[in-house]
């Protein structure tokens, strides 16, 4: 599954990959890709602009760390980005009931 078919969702991805706890860029895709059982395939493209756009927005913070002689910039959400995440989930919940109910009804309805 491509980066376009998750538009929209994005957001909440990153933000629950890091309820955990930090994790530098890759790690969050990787962690994106196992969760997802490898369905969801994010490029780095896709990743680095919207792990940057939710540090503007206040919903992560992030600091450098050196491993060795390289540099990797580590994200962790702020206390803004744990309630973000909630709200994403409320509302994921609230979609995916509400097409859910439309295409797969519990019960046929029956003509009169």
């Amino acid at each position: 599954m491509k980066a376009s078919e998750v538009r929209g969702h994005l957001d909440g991805l990153l933000l629950s990959v890091l309820e955990s706890g930090p994790l530098h860029g890759y790690a969050v895709i990787t962690a994106v890709q196992e969760r997802s059982n490898g369905v969801l395939e994010l490029r780095k493209g896709t990743i680095y602009p919207a792990l940057n756009r939710l540090e503007r927005l206040g919903l992560l913070d992030s600091t450098w760390e050196s491993v060795g002689e390289r540099r990797r910039r580590c994200y962790e959400l702020t206390d803004a980005g744990r309630r973000s995440l909630d709200t994403e989930r409320k509302v994921w919940r609230e979609f995916t009931a509400a097409i859910g109910s439309v295409l797969e009804p519990a019960q046929p309805r029956t003509a009169t």
